[in-house]
């Protein structure tokens, strides 16, 4: 029996901007990420102790790829060796590559469904605090979320080759998954196609997300869906739109799961009123950022 793949956290998005100042501009002004330096056509944007947890990469529009840490170098080899006896091709990132991404090493490797996934080691961290953009009371990076034509087969692969455990399931239209005690940190939507279906900022009160949907209307961005209340993870939650078909997420309230034993996932019918807002609300699919498509090794 292999040994499964051990996610410690997430750790980045990178994303392809055809117009790099426009995105970085709302990432800081309107989001409320700090700005952390650019580079040779990247630019990094800081949520928390990470150097960056989204980097915009000059060039078309589209997810680059979606990292997650792993303890060390003999992990990393590891995962590299499961991966390829699994018959998933792994591509072992330059040096360069892993000082653009502001880590010490790295693979790289296309799930099932065509997401490009880094896994790396030794992210850099930065001590000082946070300097936001504006005060949108983000706290920390929460979770990333990415689409899969089959959500079963998508928990199939994350849970039999990673850490990865449901959380709880929305029908076969998503599946929510933890690989610490937070609810959720990665989760897979259905889609026809590969695809960045959001990334989610914590922020410190209910009150921030009240001020921030207040202050996203006044500033004419595109509430995609909330104020409201997903009943799965408790977390009360805001979706808007940025540019290059980028969404972002406000929550606060998450559930920790402190009791794994005890923690059975749950199902909910999508069709039902209260199964994505438990307040009721209006809810839609959310704006996917499609997966740019690129040879392993390429970016």
């Amino acid at each position: 029996m292999r040994d499964v793949i051990d996610l410690l956290d997430i750790a980045y998005v990178r994303s392809g901007a055809g117009d790099l100042p426009a995105a970085v501009r709302f990432a800081v002004d309107i989001v409320g990420m700090e700005p952390a330096g650019e580079e040779e056509g990247v630019a990094y944007l800081r949520a928390d102790d990470r150097h960056h947890c989204l980097a915009f990469v000059e060039g078309c529009s589209g997810v680059l790829s979606s990292a997650f840490v792993l303890a060390d170098e003999h992990a990393l080899e590891r995962a590299e060796n499961e991966l390829e006896l699994s018959g998933v091709k792994v591509a072992r990132g330059t040096p360069e590559q892993a000082r653009s991404r502001r880590v010490r090493d790295f693979i790289a490797f296309d799930d099932p469904f065509g997401n490009r996934i880094d896994l790396v080691i030794d992210q850099v961290k930065v001590r000082r605090p946070m300097r936001h953009g504006r005060p949108s009371g983000i706290t920390e990076f929460g979770h990333l979320c990415l689409d899969a034509a089959d959500v079963r087969e998508a928990h199939r692969f994350w849970s039999t080759m990673f850490n990865a455990r449901a959380s709880d399931w929305i029908g076969d239209w998503a599946c929510l998954m933890r690989i610490d005690p937070v609810h959720h940190k990665l989760a897979f939507f259905k889609g026809s196609s590969p695809g960045l279906c959001h990334i989610n900022f914590q922020v410190d009160s209910i009150d921030d997300v009240m001020r921030n949907w207040h202050f996203l209307q006044e500033q004419g961005v595109e509430i995609e869906m909330g104020p409201g209340r997903h009943p799965q993870s408790t977390a009360i939650f805001l979706y808007f739109k940025g540019p290059e078909g980028l969404t972002y997420e406000y929550s606060y309230g998450v559930r920790l799961i402190t009791d794994e034993a005890a923690w059975q996932p749950r199902y909910w019918d999508p069709a039902e009123p209260d199964a994505i807002d438990m307040w009721r609300g209006p809810t839609r699919r959310v704006n996917t950022q499609p997966q740019i498509m690129r040879a392993l090794g390429d970016e």
